[in-house]
C-alpha cells in the first residue's frame, strides 16, 4: 500500500485518524505502546499515527513512531532531546587491527565524557548557529541509550548499494548516537511551562517561535554527532569521512506537500537514502535501503531495536544474572564502556527487542531492503564511574 493522506480541506475535527502498527503478528509490541499510539491519534489535527516494529512506551507518547498532523504543532510528540540521531562514519582503520588495539582504544576514548577543549562558539559560527547556554555539552555523547561504536561489516547483502556508499569490506565504521543534550530539554521545558503541554496552531506566533528553536537544536545536534565522531577518531588515531547522519526526533514537513507536518519521535526517515538500524550493543546493526515513495509508513523506519524491558526491570532482572565484568564483553566479542554500572544493566541486549525480527518486518512490509550487516567491535557509553 502507497496511500497518501490528504491534510488540505478538511477540519481535523472531522476527519478520524489512521493509526497503524508495522509489525508482523508474531512480533511482540507491548499493549500499553499500542494504546498511547491511540491516544495521540486523538490530538487536535492528527491525521495518522503509525507505530514502527520497534514501538515501545515512552512517557505519555510511544517511542517508534511517526504522527502525521494538519494545523498544529505537537512539541512534546518530539520529545526532550530534539534532533536526536545516528551518523555513520567511514574510518581509515583495518578490521585486522581489532585484536591488539582495543584494550588501547578502550582507555583512549574515555575523553569523551569531558567537556570539549575547543573553540564552540567558532564550530558553531562556521555552522551559521548561535550560541546558546547548553553549548558547554557539545562534542558529548550524553546518557541513556546513546552511544558511540566502531563496527566491522559482518555480512553484505548488495554490494553495489555498499559501494555507493564509498564504503570498503575490511575497514571499520563508527556509528554515533546523539542529540541536543541539555538544548532540547530546555526547549521542551520552557514548552510544557508555558503550554502545559498542549500543541500549538502552525499558524500562530507561539508555533513559529517553537519551530525556530526546533530547528536550531536539530542542527546543533547534528554538529554534536560530528564532533563526538571527530573526537573519537582523534582518541584513537583514526581518519573518519561521513556517511549518513539522520535524525530520529523532529518535526518538518510531510515529503508530499499534502500540507501534513510529519512528526517522528524514534523513528528513522526513509526519503533521505540509507540508515543503519542498530540492535544493542550485543547484537549486529544493519545497514538498510528504504522506500522512499511510502506514504503509508510515514516515510519512516523502526531507528532500532526497541526497548523490551524498562530500565527499572532491566537492572532488577539481570543483577541477578551478571556481574558487571559480564556485561563489558558481548556474545560477538566487542568491548563495553560503560562505567555507570546502572547504565550497563539498563542497556544490556537482554533489555531490547530481537533486532532480525525488527528489520525482517521492514523487509516484509515492503519498505526497503537490508545491504549489509554491521558488528559491533567498542562500543563506549560512559568511562565515568557511578
Amino acid at each position: 500500500m502507497n496511500q497518501a493522506i490528504n491534510c488540505h480541506g478538511v477540519k481535523a475535527e472531522e476527519r478520524a485518524a489512521t493509526v497503524r502498527v508495522i509489525a508482523s503478528p508474531s512480533s511482540w509490541i507491548e499493549g500499553d505502546a499500542v494504546r498511547q499510539l491511540e491516544q495521540t491519534a486523538a490530538l487536535p489535527g492528527m491525521r495518522a499515527a503509525i507505530g514502527m516494529p520497534d514501538l515501545h512506551p515512552g512517557k505519555g507518547t510511544p517511542i517508534g513512531a511517526a504522527f502525521l498532523c494538519a494545523g498544529h504543532v505537537h512539541p512534546h510528540l518530539i520529545g526532550n532531546d530534539i534532533g536526536c540521531g545516528m551518523a555513520l562514519w567511514r574510518t581509515d582503520l583495518p578490521e585486522r587491527r581489532i585484536r591488539r588495539k582495543l584494550d588501547r582504544w578502550a582507555e583512549l576514548v574515555g575523553a569523551l565524557d569531558d567537556p570539549w577543549g575547543g573553540d564552540v562558539g567558532g564550530l558553531l559560527a562556521a555552522r551559521g548557529l548561535a550560541r546558546s547556554d547548553h553549548d558547554a555539552g557539545l562534542g558529548t555523547i550524553g546518557g541513556g541509550n546513546h552511544f558511540a561504536e566502531l563496527q566491522a561489516i559482518e555480512s553484505v547483502n548488495d554490494e553495489a548499494a555498499l559501494a555507493d556508499l564509498g564504503v570498503a569490506r575490511g575497514r571499520l565504521l563508527l556509528l554515533v548516537h546523539s542529540g541536543s543534550r541539555g538544548l532540547g530539554e530546555s526547549i521542551l521545558r520552557d514548552h510544557i511551562d508555558r503550554y502545559a503541554g498542549a500543541g500549538l496552531p502552525e499558524d500562530g506566533d507561539a508555533a513559529a517561535r517553537y519551530l525556530a528553536r526546533h530547528d536550531h537544536a536539530v542542527a546543533w545536534a547534528k554538529v554534536n554527532r560530528e564532533l563526538c565522531a571527530r573526537r573519537f577518531g582523534e582518541a584513537i588515531g583514526a581518519e573518519l569521512e561521513p556517511v549518513i547522519d539522520v535524525c530520529h526526533n523532529c518535526v518538518a514537513a510531510a515529503p508530499d506537500g499534502s500540507g501534513c507536518l510529519l512528526h517522528r519521535k524514534g523513528a528513522a526517515p526513509s526519503t533521505e537514502g540509507p540508515v543503519v538500524i542498530p540492535g544493542s550493543r550485543g547484537t549486529l546493526s544493519y545497514l538498510f535501503l528504504p522506500d522512499p515513495a511510502r506514504a503509508d509508513a510515514g516515510w519512516s523506519l523502526a531507528h532500532g531495536a526497541g526497548r523490551k524491558w524498562r530500565r527499572s526491570g532491566a537492572r532488577d532482572r539481570l543483577r541477578r544474572r551478571y556481574r558487571p565484568s559480564d556485561l563489558e564483553t558481548t556474545a560477538l566479542g566487542g568491548r563495553v564502556v560503560c562505567g555507570d554500572r546502572d547504565l550497563l544493566y539498563e542497556e544490556a541486549p537482554e533489555a531490547y527487542k530481537k533486532i532480525d525480527a525488527v528489520v525482517g518486518d521492514l523487509v516484509d512490509a515492503g519498505l526497503g531492503r537490508v545491504i549489509a550487516t554491521l558488528r559491533p567491535v567498542l562500543t563506549f557509553k560512559t568511562a565515568r564511574r557511578r
